[in-house]
């Protein structure tokens, strides 16, 4: 939605009365602080902001946040947000999910979201585990993983978010590490930016139920040799010196090391986030080393509003009818005596 010309605010404006009740140690934390840093940046008044949730660790976002909010059913919040930004298009409307909520019974709610290109914002946190209820397999939990529900090693394969959300036609998808809150913020902004559907997916990690599950990733100690942070318009360049980049080998993404064999900057990959083709923001969701993280996804196409106002205004300008009273007595009517 268009910012517009506020009180400047701080973070603490977006910070409710409410006692944070989350497992010491959990992302879950840092991910709601930098959207309370976040928020004041986006230029949008506080009373135009809605956070939606369903069930689960993360739904308890809305109470954390001064804005509106809406602590909705099990894997429907993007069914309620949907009606909430299409009754009223001026809010600033935010899905805060997790991986269960909107990938088991959110699953169709949650392709159809992204299909139509509704313009609002999904936060998905993934900790590959159902946090909430203790401990059962979610739909992305790694295959042999053991649980409270598949004590002897889960044997269904998992969803990938990314690979979902381009298949369900997303234009916008992002990753980020639930460590990292910097990144985490910007993405935010970008992501409030974007007009149409945007869904970041936050590797979070649950101290509890599925300890470390990301850490080969995230840890800060690794994660520059192992995450691909990449931006628009930049080469996909990574690791602590700089020295590894993306080529395309035919088929195929392949890392290769700077200054071996030949290769220099301009043989990398440069990102391009914008591109209508999904094939290659396929390839890069799909990546396991380096994992790739940032606006993998980001283009820009007709929202559904858009579609429905054209429409709306077509089918008004060849209408006889100007009001209702006009068709109800228009061709053969009925008096009831």
């Amino acid at each position: 939605m268009e910012a517009t010309t506020v009180e400047k605010y701080t973070f603490k404006d977006f910070t409710s009365d409410q006692e944070v009740r989350w497992c010491p140690g959990c992302d879950d934390y840092v991910i709601l602080r930098s959207m309370q840093k976040a928020l004041p940046e986006m230029g949008l008044k506080r009373e135009d902001v809605v956070f939606i949730s369903g069930i689960g660790c993360s739904s308890r976002f809305p109470y954390y946040m001064d804005t509106y909010g809406m602590h909705s059913i099990h894997g429907r919040a993007t069914a309620v947000a949907s009606g909430v930004k299409l009754a009223n298009p001026k809010l600033s409307v935010w899905v805060v999910t997790g991986d269960g909520d909107s990938m088991a019974i959110g699953g169709n709610h949650f392709i159809h979201v992204l299909r139509r290109n509704i313009n609002l914002n999904i936060l998905l946190f993934n900790n590959e585990i159902y946090g909430l209820t203790k401990g059962q397999f979610s739909p992305t939990s790694l295959v042999g993983q053991k649980t409270k529900s598949s004590p002897y090693g889960n044997t269904q394969p998992p969803f990938s978010p990314g690979e979902l959300a381009i298949g369900a036609q997303a234009r916008f998808f992002a990753r980020i590490g639930g460590n990292t809150p910097k990144e985490m913020t910007e993405l935010f902004i970008q992501a409030e930016k974007f007009k149409g559907t945007s869904l970041i997916e936050i590797l979070q990690n649950c101290v509890i139920f599925n300890d470390n599950c990301f850490v080969k990733y995230t840890d800060k100690d690794v994660r520059e040799d192992k995450q691909l942070f990449v931006e628009h318009g930049k080469p996909m360049i990574f690791g602590k010196n700089k020295d590894k980049g993306l080529v395309l080998n035919r088929l195929k993404l392949e890392v290769v090391t700077l200054g071996e064999n030949g290769i220099t900057e301009v043989d990398i990959l440069v990102h391009d986030a914008k591109e209508q083709d999904p094939t290659l923001h396929q390839m890069l969701v799909r990546l396991e080393y380096p994992l790739v993280t940032g606006i993998i996804r980001s283009f820009d196409d007709v929202t559904l509003e858009e579609r429905e106002d054209a429409l709306t205004a077509k089918v008004k300008a060849g209408s006889n009818f100007t009001k209702t009273d006009d068709l109800f007595f228009s061709g053969e009517t009925y008096e009831i005596v």
